[in-house]
């Protein structure tokens, strides 16, 4: 691909493509909870901004409203819901990082190389202005994936769960110029109400062994009394 042979806009949805998978990269290599929900806030930024620029070009009002709602949930309501919970849970100064960063770094790199190599025949048969970015979108699937598998903290764990729904978006964004907006309102209330239930599992469960990591909670065992 040319970068020159392409028009302006076609030009910024590849940048603002490589900053969402970059963030994703980012996401992975972070130790830090505050820092995660930090990268993840930016990567809600980058797809309202996306989905903008997609309405702002090919005309299409409805998409400004998503961006609306990307802006207002993934960009703001999420990451603010996600710090104070890690703060109520004294997890701020907690390290999660991954047992092997150069070997989960260079599954990162491998799966985006794999999402090229899948979206390969799909971009030559599209006929979207943005079908050079499809590929990213299944890189922030898969990424959002492999950080659930290499961390240990459940918070992480929602954090991966939540960058695997904004690979979706993205996708829907640049494949087909967004879904319905009935569908998107369902999406957002449902990753509303999952991020709430999920803070009510998290207090109590921590509340009843002090801690979120995975590895204490696979070696629960019942007891009979």
């Amino acid at each position: 691909m040319v970068i020159a042979q392409h028009t302006l806009f076609e030009q910024a949805t590849v940048l603002m493509a490589a900053l969402v998978v970059f963030a994703s990269f980012l996401m992975l290599a972070q130790r830090r909870l505050f820092s995660l929900i930090h990268l993840f806030a930016a990567q809600g930024l980058l797809l309202a901004f996306t989905t903008a620029l997609v309405a702002y070009i090919l005309n299409y009002p409805h998409l400004y409203i998503s961006a609306l709602l990307t802006l207002a949930l993934k960009g703001v309501l999420l990451p603010w819901m996600l710090r104070g919970l890690v703060i109520r849970l004294d997890m701020h100064r907690e390290v999660d990082s991954p047992l092997y960063p150069s070997v989960v770094m260079a599954a990162a790199a491998s799966l985006l190389l794999f999402s090229y190599y899948v979206a390969l025949p799909i971009a030559h048969l599209s006929t979207l202005a943005t079908k050079n970015t499809i590929a990213i979108s299944l890189a922030v699937v898969l990424l959002g994936m492999l950080l659930m598998i290499s961390r240990r903290q459940a918070l992480a764990h929602v954090i991966g769960f939540m960058s695997i729904e904004n690979g979706l978006f993205f996708a829907a964004v640049v494949s087909t110029y967004g879904m319905p907006m009935v569908i998107e309102l369902g999406i957002a209330f449902d990753v509303l109400v999952a991020a709430v239930i999920f803070g009510v599992f998290f207090f109590h469960i921590h509340s009843s062994i002090d801690s979120l990591d995975v590895d204490r909670l696979n070696r629960l065992s019942e007891v009979e009394e």
